[in-house]
């Protein structure tokens, strides 16, 4: 069988490219939006547990290592990325405007950006742009 039954003109199945396409770029979204949704959730989970009084940097390397033995080969889960999940929380909560917004792109964006931007204007500036980058790749 071989490259016999590939057309010499490929482009007729541009069409079909264009959903494969389509269908993956979804996917990546939605998996993205999942894990920022998990984030937030374990966020929200450590601010309070901090606020309580309970929480400090010893137990969150010890549930960074429960999680990290739990799930063998899990990223994402180094202390500071727990920090960082906590921060993202704190940074959004309650913030009605850029919320949804932090959803729709990569975590390594969401981290850039809360690192980077001082003030909620910076933030949506950024947040708004990288969405708006996201969307044209479509």
């Amino acid at each position: 069988m071989g490259d016999s039954l590939i057309p010499n003109n490929a482009s007729m199945f541009d069409d079909v490219v264009v959903i494969i396409d389509n269908a993956r770029d979804r996917a990546f979204r939605a998996v993205n939006r999942e894990l920022n949704n998990m984030y937030w959730g374990i966020g929200e989970y450590v601010s309070h547990r901090v606020a309580e009084g309970g929480w400090g940097k010893s137990v969150v390397k010890a549930f960074s290592s429960f999680i990290q033995s739990r799930y063998v080969g899990i990223q994402g889960f180094s202390p500071q990325n727990i920090w960082r999940m906590k921060q993202f929380y704190e940074t959004y909560n309650g913030n009605e405007k850029l919320s949804p917004l932090v959803r729709e792109i990569s975590w390594t964006n969401n981290v850039l950006i809360m690192m980077a931007a001082k003030t909620d204007e910076e933030r949506d500036f950024y947040l708004a742009l990288s969405v708006s980058v996201q969307s044209s790749r479509i």
